[in-house]
């Protein structure tokens, strides 16, 4: 995938040293973490340890990330892989405390390594799509899936429009997420996924 500009320069500021930027990453690929935290169906407080633990591994290795148009793919797999070490220690003591308790040990679900690449693949396609929007529907989609969720009030108030505005603005922006390439691609190619409705209910989900 070309570069994105944007991506590029807060990369290399962030590398700097540049808080701004650094917020500016974390901003804009927060939904991505999200939605493959989602994925696993974690926890709040889960998916909130898996999400601190990436920015964490990024900020250690930022500076070993050649090309920025990788940042992406590298967040996804990262968060998968951090997101399948939780569901695995989750499940350890889940099936310890039903021992004590002279239970039957719990099943943890645990995903097929054919549904995580599956599901890298899919957060791939959503992440490039993503970066396609334009910016003012990248910002009102972060802003939807805000942890902790805002109001519809504090979204409008942020970017300025009308509450009435939000759900149509929603509605055309997830539009264009599914009509772009990468995202318009992955769905012609998955017979899982039905319209689209697959990738709408992690970016709205509240």
């Amino acid at each position: 995938m070309r570069d994105d500009p944007t991506i590029v320069d807060l990369v290399h500021r962030a590398r700097a040293g540049d808080q701004s930027a650094w917020d500016g990453l974390v901003e804009r690929f927060a939904p991505l973490v999200w939605s493959v935290c989602r994925r696993y169906r974690l926890s709040g407080p889960d998916a909130d340890d898996v999400g601190q633990n990436v920015w964490l591994r990024l900020l250690e290795h930022l500076t070993a990330i050649q090309e920025p148009a990788a940042l992406p793919g590298w967040l996804a797999t990262t968060t998968s892989r951090e997101c399948l070490r939780t569901v695995r220690v989750s499940g350890v003591r889940d099936r310890k405390e039903t021992v004590v308790d002279h239970d039957s040990p719990a099943l943890a679900w645990t995903p097929s390594i054919e549904e995580s690449l599956l599901a890298a693949e899919r957060n791939d396609a959503v992440r490039a799509a993503f970066a396609q929007l334009p910016p003012r529907c990248q910002r009102l989609l972060a802003l939807l899936v805000h942890e902790p969720p805002l109001s519809y009030t504090e979204i409008g108030d942020t970017l300025g429009v009308p509450v009435g505005g939000i759900g149509p603005t929603r509605a055309r922006c997830l539009a264009k997420l599914r009509q772009c390439a990468p995202l318009a691609e992955f769905i012609a190619n998955d017979p899982n996924v039905r319209g689209g409705e697959e990738h709408e209910r992690p970016m709205v989900e509240r």
